[in-house]
């Protein structure tokens, strides 16, 4: 009994050496911000009320969001110090509200707010939760902001702002709350090391159709892959290649799409749980972004980087359990070269991390002549020039599917 009280005590004195508090969460330092509420009217409300509830050690900080708080916070001013730099991430208790909503923390720069950085957070359990997230676990947001990293990118010192709440991007944005306690630095955080850097392009994915197995395909995307986008609600690549895969190789493929119109690469990082929750280990996980983020300013090699994080993201989430397939950034009609350093960026880190490569860029340009009017004239695209046409989408699926044919 005493080794064993003694045990305890020592684990206990080894975890609070670990950790050190940045937000105790006893008072409420949160304000809310203003959200509009009618869009015709330009009416506005706070976008949560704060209080102060029962925490899991003493008081702690409840904050209940009301329905279509779009881009709304509830924020915070917390300088970091430079012992920052030398933990390995943050972590916090959560108690949720029960339901399948989702929370969000945002870590800002003292005088940048473009240097952003965000995590999404389960709320379905009313028992209370420890989050621990490592610094490279949350996601930069925009594209000025570099990977978190003390010694060669953002430096977690430089953090000023502890908000609570969503952008414009989730797109989800029911009444839900949360409570918040204890956020803390972590000293330590345990790394699970995975063998992610040599998986062979999709060469699982396509054995699992040989076998005539069902398997699973995640398409991580802006408009060019969002069902709900005009351009794709009668025709949408990815569900003509589910199709085509189907009657070739007689499994059963379940498309899993969570792709949203006008975002960027990051933000559907930021929005992985949501999917992973019921989709742990897909079979394979198609990335095809670069529009939005060259409108941005996103260019080659910061687009390359932020890529190469995305990969190893995905695998780290997914427990290399996936295979990873990069498809380059189309072609729009105004920008039919404009954004070939993209394209390239994709290239690169597809041989780097040894992903699969679908190279629609390639297959744009290979239209007679490299003729954007010509390509514009076979409806590579639809009205607007940017979005696919009926031969865009053909063309796309094709691309895609000759890769995973390829395995490689």
């Amino acid at each position: 009994m005493k080794r064993t009280l003694l045990a305890a005590i020592v684990a206990f004195a080894a975890a609070a050496a670990s950790a050190q508090t940045i937000l105790d969460m006893d008072t409420v330092r949160h304000k809310p911000q203003p959200v509009v509420i009618n869009p015709k009217t330009k009416e506005k409300a706070p976008c949560a009320t704060v209080e102060l509830a029962e925490g899991k050690f003493g008081k702690a900080v409840k904050f209940s969001f009301i329905e279509g708080a779009r881009g709304g916070f509830c924020t915070a001013w917390k300088r970091a110090g430079a012992e920052w730099d030398e933990a390995d991430g943050i972590s916090f208790w959560v108690k949720g509200d029960g339901s399948d909503s989702w929370g969000g923390i945002e870590l800002i720069d003292h005088q940048d707010y473009a240097l952003r950085y965000a995590y999404c957070f389960p709320i379905d359990s009313t028992e209370w939760k420890k989050i621990t997230v490592p610094w490279h676990e949350l996601i930069p947001e925009h594209p000025k902001a570099a990977r978190i990293d003390p010694k060669t990118g953002y430096k977690p010192s430089g953090f000023a702002n502890v908000w609570f709440g969503k952008w414009w991007y989730w797109r989800d944005y029911p009444a839900h709350s949360f409570t918040i306690d204890q956020i803390q630095l972590e000293k330590t955080i345990p790394m699970v090391e995975l063998e992610t850097g040599g998986i062979p392009g999709v060469s699982r994915f396509l054995a699992k159709l040989k076998a005539r197995k069902p398997v699973t395909i995640v398409t991580m995307g802006d408009s060019l892959s969002d069902k709900r986008h005009w351009a794709n609600r009668q025709t949408l690549w990815s569900e003509m290649l589910a199709k085509s895969l189907e009657q070739k190789y007689g499994s059963k493929v379940t498309l899993v799409n969570p792709a949203i119109g006008g975002t960027h690469l990051t933000a559907n990082l930021v929005l992985m749980p949501r999917w992973l929750k019921h989709t742990p280990e897909p079979d394979l996980i198609t990335v095809w972004f670069g529009y939005n983020d060259w409108s941005g300013g996103m260019r080659g090699d910061a687009f390359a980087d932020r890529l190469r994080f995305a990969v190893e993201h995905i695998r780290t989430k997914t427990s290399a359990g996936s295979d990873v397939l990069l498809m380059t950034t189309c072609p729009a009609k105004d920008r039919w070269h404009t954004m070939d350093e993209l394209a390239d960026a994709v290239r690169t880190v597809a041989r780097e991390k040894k992903t699969g490569l679908a190279d629609v860029a390639a297959e744009f340009h290979k239209v007679q002549g490299d003729d954007a009017d010509l390509a514009l004239k076979l409806k590579y695209w639809a009205w607007d020039k940017t979005h696919l046409g009926p031969k865009g989408h053909q063309l796309t699926r094709d691309v895609v599917l000759k890769a995973i044919e390829a395995g490689k």
